[in-house]
């Protein structure tokens, strides 16, 4: 399980970059979501994939004995994908704002120095 986790992590961080180095505004968004999937994927399978208890210690115990849960790569990664749906509403907004200006989403026209009104 874990290793085709590893070639789907390997997948999406080599077509985030493919669709990072295009030309199109859009493109580099998707791909920058595709970047971002690909790292949370990564950072959950380094916190391995165990099925076990949650980590909570009973009263009379000192430590947890049986396998448990690693809750800290579970809220790393929901903190993530909360950052990274707030960076994609800026970029739509973003992507429409330009559009509308420059009437393209070329990033080639875009970097151009003429002057648009």
């Amino acid at each position: 399980m874990e290793f085709i986790l590893a070639i789907i992590v390997g997948l999406l961080y080599a077509s985030g970059i493919y669709l990072m180095m295009r030309r199109s505004f859009v493109k580099l968004i998707v791909g920058l979501t595709m970047l971002g999937n690909g790292a949370n994927l990564l950072i959950f399978l380094l916190g391995r994939i165990v099925k076990g208890q949650p980590p909570i210690i009973g009263g009379a115990d000192q430590v947890i004995k049986e396998i448990y849960a690693d809750p800290v790569p579970q809220a790393l990664i929901l903190t993530a994908i909360v950052i990274g749906f707030g960076l994609q509403s800026f970029a739509i907004v973003l992507i429409r704002r330009v559009y509308k200006v420059v009437k393209t989403d070329d990033l080639d026209k875009i970097n151009s120095t003429d002057e648009f009104a």
